[in-house]
C-alpha cells in the first residue's frame, strides 16, 4: 500500500469553472456572449417592430441568437482541427 492518501479538494466554483472552460475552448465564451447580444438587440427592437407579429419577431431571433452560437462553435472546432491535424504536418515539413 502506498502512503499517499487522497484527499479532495475544494469544489470548483461556477465561475473558476467558466474561466478554466474559456481558456481550453475560448469560442464557447465567445458563442455565449454572441447569443446574449443577439437576444438583447431582439429585446431592444420589440418595441419598434411596427406591425410584425410577435411569434415571428421572436423567431427570427432565435434564429440569429442560435446561427450565432452554431457559427462559434463550427469555426472553434474547424480551428481546433486547423490546430491538431493541419499545422503539425506543415511544421513537420519544415523540420525536413
Amino acid at each position: 500500500m502506498s502512503s499517499d492518501s487522497f484527499t479532495p479538494g475544494e469544489p470548483d466554483s461556477a465561475s473558476s469553472k467558466l474561466l478554466r472552460k474559456s481558456q481550453e475552448s475560448p469560442f464557447v465564451p465567445i458563442g455565449m456572449a454572441g447569443f446574449l447580444a443577439v437576444v438583447a438587440f431582439g429585446l431592444y427592437k420589440l418595441r419598434s417592430r411596427g406591425d410584425q407579429k410577435m411569434s415571428v419577431h421572436l423567431i427570427h431571433m432565435r434564429v440569429g441568437a442560435q446561427g450565432f452560437v452554431v457559427g462559434a462553435v463550427t469555426f472553434g472546432v474547424m480551428y481546433s482541427m486547423f490546430k491538431e491535424y493541419i499545422k503539425p504536418l506543415f511544421s513537420n515539413a519544415d523540420e525536413k
